[in-house]
């Protein structure tokens, strides 16, 4: 099963704190410059990130933030 078949996961703000390595107004911070993906509110209360989106955003830091490559 590829990551195309498998249904969307949506995450809360503790599992893509763990996954991305930052902190919440950081997280918060680069949502408002537009560097990083933004959570979908599912209520007032409840609002999740998408796996594909935080997965990707993990692919293109490591990549090099802002399309610097990184020289392996």
């Amino acid at each position: 099963m590829t990551a195309i078949d498998r249904p969307e996961r949506l995450l809360k703000l503790d599992e893509v704190q763990r996954r991305v390595g930052l902190g919440k107004s950081m997280i918060y911070r680069l949502i408002q410059e537009g560097r990083f993906p933004p959570p979908y509110k599912l209520s007032p209360f409840a609002s999740r990130w998408s796996d594909r989106e935080i997965v990707a955003w993990i692919d293109d830091v490591k990549d090099g933030f802002e399309g610097k490559k990184r020289k392996i």
